[in-house]
């Protein structure tokens, strides 16, 4: 099993961002150890469109690969990545490059959905708590059956209900948030690559949802940890007071 970091430098937001500093390391240097501790991995590699990018992983010891400036979604790079890695792998985790204090538990908890033969695709989630995270279109919300399969993901509330029943339903277990996070069996993955966007994608801006359009399932596993990720520089100074570590 191979865990790859797709690490763009050009970003609207914030370019440069897997090269800022954080508690006095870079953030892909961070994401890559955190993800080099899960016990289910056999390697980890960053793919990146960046020079500096590609000569600093290399700097720290990493594992690197270049590629092209043209994907438009970590998916893609991951697929171009796993094409130029000399060995063969069953299955490919997607991590994310912005998450810089990922926890490898839960790489390790992706990978245990591939228990189930009939997992292609897996993601993870997590139970929402609290009315405002649930009304963010900025968190990704899904809906999954008895047997954990997403059925569903949505930027609005799913399912809908009443506003004088929801923090109900919160208490009552129902709403779960997307953790961004992804595997693939190795031999799907080129496949989900050359999918063109669907309506539902386009509609949400949710790439997972091209796939749940043409067909695929995608199996879930609940998280109990917390992911932050860095979207803007000023998420920096909020992840440096959130976690008062430096290792």
């Amino acid at each position: 099993m191979i865990g790859i970091i797709p690490a763009r430098f050009a970003s609207t937001r914030f370019p440069g961002k897997p090269l800022t500093l954080i508690h006095g390391k870079t953030m892909i240097q961070r994401v890559y150890n955190r993800a080099s501790q899960a016990t289910k991995l056999s390697k980890v590699v960053v793919a990146t469109d960046d020079q500096r990018i590609y000569d600093h992983v290399k700097d720290f010891g990493g594992e690197v690969v270049m590629t092209s400036t043209s994907h438009p979604s970590g998916t893609d790079r991951c697929a171009e990545a796993l094409k130029r890695c000399d060995e063969h792998y069953d299955l490919v985790i997607n991590i994310q490059g912005d998450e810089p204090y990922i926890h490898p538990q839960q790489i390790d908890l992706l990978v245990d959905c591939f228990n189930n033969k009939d997992a292609s695709i897996g993601t993870l989630v997590k139970q929402i708590t609290d009315a405002d995270e649930l009304q963010n279109r900025n968190i990704p919300k899904v809906v999954r059956d008895v047997s954990g399969w997403a059925l569903y993901f949505s930027r609005q509330p799913i399912p809908y209900s009443k506003a004088e029943e929801t923090i109900s339903f919160i208490n009552k277990g129902l709403y779960f948030k997307h953790i961004g996070i992804y595997g693939y069996r190795a031999e799907i993955l080129p496949v989900l690559a050359s999918l063109p966007p669907g309506n539902l994608e386009i509609c949400e801006s949710l790439e997972q949802l091209r796939w749940i359009e043409s067909g695929y399932k995608i199996m879930t596993a609940v998280s109990g940890h917390e992911n932050i990720a860095v979207d803007t520089p000023s998420d920096v100074v909020l992840i440096e007071q959130r976690f008062k570590i430096s290792d």
